[in-house]
């Protein structure tokens, strides 16, 4: 029942995204686009007390439970930047709104970007990982609990790389496109700089 309702969260997650944007730019509803937005939190907290009912009523905790802690927290940690990701782009596809920002490629720009991306994520173990101890204490310590440790610790994980992606990026940044002097067989005729053509991507 557990991994059926966390399947029918996220498809709900997308469908009211979908919906909520499709009011508010395409309807030219705002209101109601905004309100069905505003819908979102409810599914993490039906989640979160169909999962505290199941374990109250005696159900051993395993994997399912844990991995419903870890849907709740990735939602708290992502779905915000999830949302802005999307009505940025059905803005500007449907309401003329600016073009989508995209990432910074090069340089203090792109590891701040890895950083605020990392921040996320591991606010999002972060919490997962608070839920898994709530429901360890919940169970108590007769309860069998390994499931939900080894949660914990596969969140840890999640932290530990996004870390040292976002350490490679601030340790080792990435160059962009230098500029060559003018001049030579290969410059201008005035000696003056000309910026290296754009690379095939």
């Amino acid at each position: 029942m557990i991994v059926g309702l966390i399947i029918a969260c996220e498809v709900a997650f997308w469908v009211l995204l979908a919906a909520g944007l499709a009011f508010r730019y395409v309807f030219r509803m705002p209101r109601l686009g905004l309100a069905l937005l505003l819908c979102e939190p409810l599914l993490e907290a039906v989640l979160f007390v169909v999962t505290a009912i199941d374990l109250k009523n005696g159900a051993e905790p395993d994997w399912r439970h844990g991995l419903a802690a870890v849907y709740i927290g990735f939602t708290v940690g992502l779905g915000h930047s999830t949302v802005r990701w999307a009505d940025a782009r059905v803005a500007h596809r449907f309401a003329g709104g600016p073009p989508p920002v995209r990432p910074p490629k090069y340089g203090r720009a792109r590891a701040v970007h890895e950083w605020k991306v990392a921040g996320r994520w591991t606010l999002a173990a972060l919490v997962a990982m608070a839920l898994l101890q709530a429901a360890v204490l919940y169970v108590g310590g007769d309860g069998e609990t390994d499931s939900l440790r080894a949660w914990q610790l596969r969140m840890l994980w999640v932290i530990g790389i996004n870390l040292v992606i976002a350490g490679s990026y601030t340790l080792f940044p990435k160059s962009g496109p230098k500029d060559r002097p003018k001049g030579g067989p290969e410059g201008g005729s005035n000696g003056g700089p000309e910026r290296e053509p754009a690379k095939m991507r």
